[in-house]
């Protein structure tokens, strides 16, 4: 049977025989979990998101939200179904216990919504994103915020949401012009707007928590001098239960390329002088809170994109299999010849094999971040648990920005291998490239994330993290190089990683020379450059294992996969890598053209 969404059998091969997510469940944290406990809540998430996200999927899109005098509605099809993601708890699979959720590793929780975002990201978002609102809560509140709000939010009972973003200062954070005056209770009026945010009204919730930053009267500029906020839409009474409506509203909603079915609001605070709000944390620490949340939703836009183009390629391949069209070129001159499928032809083979490689290297690439940041929590010394923070701290940008390209070129390919068919709404994939290309903006656009790499990532710990980040390619390198057939694929990996070194090392030496701006003009091919390796990296980890389970008698229902993997590993290494390389050559060489054009030179006066 045909799989839909994402390749089951692949996510298992990630979890139980690439990375042995097996070794994580052996931890207390975990004690109530085992492989099978896990396999049955991916069966269960996956059999859900099919018969009932996937069904919504399209009225997300075409009915989109509707805005009336500050009231955002989501398609009428998208309640039945959100209360069934509530009663099976899919929102707050992986939450800890003491918030309210079930504990799950973070791995089985990615697994889950693997499904669940392909089939419908904006409604699982509407159930799951308070999640974050609630975890910055849970490690920044008092006890009284942590009692009032976390276990609501966990349970999607309120929604939670992240409000930055202003018109004037976009992605200048520092640069917002919302107040805080401080009453004489200790909570704070607030005052001002944001733009753009993500689920900043609708009606699948009877409240909506919105952490807000907004600078105190008489703090310093800048963003040392923010502070962060919770600004309830109803007011939350002693006893737990909604009080009156807070001086925060909805002023419209976004007309977007895609996602339709999030709100994506405008939202204005203290329009009547009466927004209240109550300081989450230290005062003048916004920023350093925000961030907390800020790499978690980085994280999972990497899946957001992952997902997309997991869910395309499946659409592209199932439809080239089943697509009849123009006879086998070995039969060309022979017009009597049948009809073939479109599989059958080479640049449809070369095609999927090309969003096969960065489907399942991205996939590998994402959870490989989450098994970092679970070593991060639990790891048995101080030691390795700052390590593994570190890797996890070096690679966001990366999980990020990378996925949200190469995923969007994903759907863009499947869009092509459809042809004529793919650009019409007869078929999911170009909602999906629409869906998708969001993702290269979110929490900070392509730019912002290379810039993040070059001047804060790179040089964690003197370079000493990056270092190790390098040492765990060589790690799969000497493994490769014991199977004598991938000894080749395995020297070209090892020259790439070794040739990324050299190049971190000349271009972080030029961004601290007088030439700074010339080297951050080209971090974001650095940075292309380094999730290219990564999934050299990982697509040559997939081969050895699956060139390991072939030596040791696999299965005759495993041999095709395993196989797939070594020739998927092949094409990309021997296809895409030395373009890699040559992308290394002109980051090293440098060029200051980008830098020396004048603005006229742009043409367009």
């Amino acid at each position: 049977m045909a799989q839909q969404l994402a390749d089951r059998r692949d996510i298992d091969f990630v979890f139980w025989e690439q990375m042995n997510f097996e070794n994580i469940l052996k931890h207390d944290l975990y004690k109530e979990f085992n492989k099978k406990t896990c396999d049955m809540i991916l069966t269960e998430a996956r059999a859900l998101a099919i018969k009932e996200l996937l069904p919504t999927l399209i009225d997300g899109d075409r009915e989109g939200v509707q805005f009336e005098k500050g009231v955002v509605r989501v398609p009428e099809s998208f309640h039945r179904v959100f209360k069934l993601i509530l009663e099976g708890e899919w929102q707050n699979l992986s939450v800890p216990q003491e918030m309210g959720g079930q504990g799950a590793p973070a791995f089985v929780g990615a697994g889950a919504a693997e499904y669940f975002l392909a089939a419908n990201w904006a409604l699982f978002g509407y159930a799951s994103m308070g999640n974050g609102t609630a975890e910055m809560i849970q490690l920044f509140g008092t006890p009284e915020q942590k009692e009032k709000y976390v276990h609501k939010l966990t349970a999607a009972q309120w929604g939670g949401t992240m409000l930055l973003t202003e018109a004037e200062a976009g992605s200048d954070v520092g640069a917002l012009s919302t107040t805080a005056v401080e009453n004489p209770d200790g909570s704070y009026r607030l005052n001002g707007s944001k733009i753009f945010i993500t689920n900043g009204e609708y009606d699948l919730v009877e409240n909506i928590i919105h952490p807000v930053l907004a600078r105190i009267e008489g703090d310093p500029p800048g963003t040392k001098g923010i502070s962060l906020f919770i600004v309830p839409k109803y007011h939350v009474n002693e006893d737990g239960s909604l009080g009156e409506r807070n001086d925060i509203v909805c002023t419209g909603v976004e007309e977007k390329h895609g996602i339709h079915g999030s709100a994506t609001c405008s939202m204005a605070l203290g329009s009547k002088g009466e927004c209240t709000g109550y300081l989450l944390g230290e005062r003048c620490r916004g920023m350093n809170i925000m961030f907390h949340m800020i790499n978690g939703a980085r994280m999972s836009i990497g899946l957001q994109a992952l997902c997309y183009a997991s869910a395309s390629y499946m659409l592209a391949v199932n439809y080239a299999r089943e697509r009849i069209q123009g006879r086998d070129l070995a039969d060309f001159k022979d017009h009597g010849a049948p009809s073939v499928a479109i599989i059958k032809h080479p640049d449809v083979r070369r095609n999927l094999l090309w969003m096969k490689s960065y489907v399942e290297g991205m996939r590998s690439f994402f959870y490989f971040l989450v098994k970092c940041g679970t070593d991060a929590a639990t790891a048995d010394t101080p030691e390795k648990r700052a390590l593994y923070a570190d890797l996890f701290s070096l690679l966001t940008p990366v999980v990020k920005d990378y996925h949200a390209v190469k995923g969007y070129d994903v759907c863009i390919q499947a869009i092509q291998v459809f042809g004529g068919a793919g650009y019409t709404r007869d078929y999911p994939v170009e909602q999906y490239a629409r869906d998708c290309k969001v993702t290269t903006i979110y929490e900070g656009c392509s730019g912002i994330q290379a810039m993040d790499l070059l001047a804060r990532k790179i040089g964690l710990q003197k370079g000493a993290v990056f270092m190790h980040f390098l040492g765990e390619i060589q790690k799969t390198v000497a493994l490769a190089k014991k199977e004598q057939n991938l000894q080749g694929l395995a020297g070209k990996v090892e020259t790439a990683a070794n040739r990324l070194a050299e190049i971190a090392m000349h271009i972080g030496k030029m961004a601290i020379s007088p030439d700074f701006k010339v080297a951050f003009a080209h971090s974001l091919p650095f940075l292309y450059a380094m999730g290219d390796t990564i999934m050299a990296w990982m697509l040559l980890w997939r081969a050895t294992t699956a060139s390991q389970k072939l030596a040791a008698g696999a299965k005759k229902k495993d041999i095709d996969f395993y196989e797939g993997q070594i020739k998927t590993a092949e094409f990309y290494i021997n296809t895409e890598l030395p373009v890699t390389l040559g992308r290394m050559n002109a980051i090293e060489d440098g060029s200051p053209a980008a830098m020396e054009i004048s603005d006229g030179g742009f043409g367009g006066l």
